[in-house]
Formats: C-alpha cells, sequence, structure tokens
C-alpha cells in the first residue's frame, strides 16, 4: 500500500488537537453519563459515613438521636451495656463537639470542659431525661470503668514507652513537683491573706485541698482528718474543701488548655507529651502510627494484661492501702524495666492505649459531669476572693513547673501540664486536664502528681495540724 508523506504532518495535527482540545463529537469521557456520575448509593452514602460527630458516622449519629429519644419517651431505658455504651458516646461526643466549634475557648480545652461541666449543669437542673440520667449515673457507679480506662492509659503509655526515657522522666518528676506544691503553698496563702481570708482558713480550706488529689482520695480523707482533730462535723468539713478541689480542677483544664495552644506557636518549649528534651519520642512508634500489622491477639493480649496488673493493685489496696492505680503504676513500670512483655504485646498495649484514649475519653468524661460533679459545689466557689486565690495557687503550681521543669532540661510546658494535675479532682482531673492539652501519654506522670502528690499533701498537712492546730 503506497505511503503518502503529505498525510504524516495532518495525522500529527491531528494528534495534537485531540490531546489538547475537548474533540467536538460526544464521546462517553468527555460527558459523564449514568454510569460515570457519581451515585448517592453507594458512594454518596459513604461521604455521609466519613462525616463524623466525634468518631460516630452522621447516619448513625442521627439513628442513635431518634432511639435515645424513643426510649426516654417510653419511659423504659434498657439497663444493658449496649445501651449505656451509646448514651454515653452519643451525649460525650456531642457535648465535645460543641465545645471544639467555639471559635476561642476551642483552644483552651473547651471539649473536655463541655463534656464534663456541660452534662454536671444539666443534671442538676433536671433537663436530661431521668431514664437518661438513672442510666449513667447507675452504669459509672457500679462498673466503675474510670479505673478500666486509667488503667488502659498508664499501662498502654508505659509498655510503649523508652526504657531509658521512662526511668529519667520518673526521677525528674518529683522535683518540679515538689518545688510546685511548696511555691503554690506559700503564693495561695499570701493572696487569700491578702485578700482577707486569713492565713489558717486560706491554706487549710483552699490550697490543701486544691493539691490533695481529688475528692476520693483527697477531699474526702482530708475533711474526716480535719473533724478528728478540731472536733467538727465531717460534713461541714467536706462541704467547705470540696468547691475549691472542684474549681482548682476547672481552673487546671483551662490553663492546660492554653498552654497547648503556646505549645503550637513555640514548638521549641514542648515535647507533646514527651518530658525530656533531645528524645525521639516517649512513645514507642515514632509519631504516635502503628508500624507494620499489629495481631489482634497482641492487642487483646494487651488488654487483659492492663486488666491483671490493675487487679494485682486492687489487691494491693485490700492487703496494704495502696491506692490501687499507684501500685498498678509500680507494676506497670516494673515490668517494663524487667523487659517482661515481648514487642508484639507493647505494640498492642499502644494500640490499646489509642482507642481508649480516642474513643472513651469523651463518653467517660460525660459520665463524670453526671456521677460525680456536683454543680452546685461548683458554683459555690464562685466567689471574686475565692477565684483569685484558687488561679493563684494552681497558676503558680503550673509556673514552677514550667521554670523548673526547664533547668532541669525537661520540656517546660509538659513539665507544667503534669504539675496541673497535681491540682486536678484526682483521676477524672487527670483525664479532663490531660484531654484539653491533648497529652493523654503524660498519664502516669499525673498520677505520680495526683496519686502520690496528693498523699503527701494530706499526710503533711496532718501532722502539721495535729502538731500545730
Amino acid at each position: 500500500m503506497p505511503r503518502s508523506d503529505a498525510g504524516i504532518p495532518n495525522i500529527r495535527r491531528h494528534v495534537l488537537q485531540t490531546s489538547i482540545h475537548t474533540p467536538s463529537h460526544p464521546e462517553p469521557i468527555a460527558e459523564a453519563g449514568p454510569a460515570t456520575r457519581e451515585r448517592f448509593w453507594p458512594e454518596g452514602w459513604w461521604k455521609l459515613m466519613e462525616i463524623r460527630i466525634g468518631i460516630i458516622p452522621l447516619p448513625v449519629y442521627v439513628i442513635l438521636f431518634g432511639l435515645i429519644v424513643g426510649f426516654a419517651v417510653t419511659g423504659k431505658v434498657p439497663g444493658e451495656i449496649s445501651m449505656a455504651i451509646a448514651v454515653l458516646a452519643f451525649f460525650g461526643f456531642t457535648c465535645a463537639e460543641l465545645g471544639k466549634r467555639l471559635p476561642l475557648l476551642r483552644n483552651i480545652g473547651a471539649a473536655a470542659i463541655f463534656a464534663t461541666f456541660v452534662p454536671s449543669a444539666l443534671t442538676y437542673y433536671h433537663v436530661l431525661p431521668k431514664p437518661v440520667l438513672n442510666l449513667t449515673v447507675e452504669f459509672t457507679k457500679s462498673t466503675n470503668f474510670l479505673y478500666l480506662f486509667i488503667a488502659s492509659i498508664i499501662v498502654g503509655s508505659i509498655l510503649s514507652m523508652d526504657r531509658r526515657v521512662l526511668i529519667q522522666g520518673f526521677v525528674k518528676i518529683f522535683i518540679p513537683l515538689a518545688a510546685g506544691s511548696v511555691a503554690a503553698a506559700i503564693v495561695g496563702t499570701a493572696v487569700g491573706t491578702a485578700l482577707g481570708l486569713g492565713a489558717r482558713h486560706t491554706l487549710l480550706y483552699i490550697v490543701v485541698p486544691i493539691m490533695a488529689g481529688g475528692v476520693g482520695e483527697g477531699a474526702i480523707p482530708l475533711s474526716i482528718g480535719y473533724s478528728e482533730l478540731m472536733h467538727l462535723p465531717q460534713g461541714e468539713m467536706f462541704a467547705m474543701v470540696l468547691p475549691p478541689v472542684m474549681l482548682g480542677s476547672l481552673t487546671a483544664i483551662i490553663l492546660s488548655g492554653a498552654l497547648d495552644m503556646l505549645g503550637k506557636r513555640l514548638p521549641h518549649l514542648t515535647g507533646n507529651g514527651r518530658l525530656q528534651v533531645g528524645e525521639s519520642g516517649d512513645m514507642m512508634p515514632e509519631n504516635e502510627e502503628i508500624r507494620g500489622h499489629v495481631d489482634v491477639t497482641h492487642i487483646a493480649g494487651a488488654g487483659i494484661t492492663a486488666i491483671t496488673l490493675y487487679l494485682v493493685g486492687l489487691m494491693a489496696h485490700k492487703l496494704f492501702g495502696l491506692p490501687a492505680p499507684v501500685a498498678m503504676l509500680f507494676l506497670a513500670v516494673l515490668v517494663k524495666l524487667a523487659r517482661a512483655v515481648s514487642p508484639p504485646l507493647q505494640e498492642g498495649a499502644f494500640v490499646v492505649y489509642k482507642f481508649f484514649s480516642t474513643a472513651v475519653t469523651y463518653p467517660l468524661l460525660f459520665a463524670i459531669g453526671v456521677a460525680m460533679t456536683p454543680w452546685d459545689k461548683l458554683t459555690a466557689a464562685f466567689t471574686i476572693v475565692n477565684v483569685v486565690t484558687i488561679v493563684s495557687t494552681v497558676a503558680t503550681l503550673m509556673g514552677t513547673g514550667f521554670v523548673v521543669g526547664r533547668l532541669l532540661k525537661m520540656y517546660p510546658i509538659d513539665t507544667a501540664i503534669v504539675n496541673a494535675c497535681h491540682s486536678g479532682q484526682g483521676g477524672t482531673g487527670d483525664v479532663a486536664i490531660l484531654t484539653a492539652a491533648n497529652r493523654m501519654q503524660l498519664m502516669p506522670f499525673a498520677q505520680i502528681a495526683t496519686r502520690i502528690g496528693g498523699a503527701i499533701v494530706v499526710t503533711v498537712t496532718l501532722i502539721l495540724v495535729a502538731h500545730f492546730g
């Protein structure tokens, strides 16, 4: 067949035109027909499923809302665990989402504040439906799942830490903690005295309760000790020391959220959950991402390991009176230092930690707000004099941690946040503070500040009251 050289440029021109210009004649690629246009089902539906309120897909969220309203209207909310999980997840992530959308407050821990204190107010003003309220209170108090959360966070974070960083962190953290406690006691008492509260009243009924370690481990034993030593009704003492605990915890949450915002602007001041300067990361995966495949059996094994360590701590509490979370904390450290857990199980522990910090935190805070945070006690502390004294105490505690941490070549923001947990509402305060600060991996050090630091403050205070009146 004869070849025409004259046709070659025409062919090239045609190829060039079709590669640059849209062809004038209709083709399947040029016009989206029914086969290529995005359909609602399933592609459009999948997009809706990727819109989330917290972790809950939007369509599931709407269905949950309808179900909860339906059960509440009938007055027959099932008491089973599935219903409790649905209720806590729905309300917890709803409150957190509202906090995250506030323009300025979202940067200083509004999600944690809303998830904790909005439910407390809704409970006090009888806004929550009674069946939902009863279910939440009964589930929270009967299961005590706060300690399951703490166990999973502590064991998961410790087992996935670098051993050397773990040792250095535990040794060093006592120095800024002790310095902060002394400075806060001095400044808080001085401010309260200057405002007319009196030195003794300020120290015993405002400053010490803030650093006593929460309600169960702090305010209650402190009020019992005051009652016995001063021969006054324990209920009256408890009513006096509880409001500063609540407001002190709220102050710590707000200031920790502010420190998180500061860390984003001045990243050299924070390790984003690490205490030691110069380390690549406390958590085993460098960027908190799982490397490779983690077998589900290792995840389950890590979960039951955390529960076992907590139960050993619970037994230690029964036998020796040592708080169960503290005993569990030391056991987890010993297990880590002794290399008693295999690397695959350590990776599983990290997954457990990430699951609880991501999926359980806000539902837990909602439960805490409803069942454990009395709104009237919190608002009782809102007098100008009390607020100034409490804020001064907490700010000094955290500021001292910041300065001392920097002198010890620790990350000052993270050290200050650990010190903030010393003024929190016990384990519940630790969760809220670290959530506001986006540093849940500091939970082991937070527990030292809360449990051990609080126990020392209560013990020393009662000894001084016994000797000096």
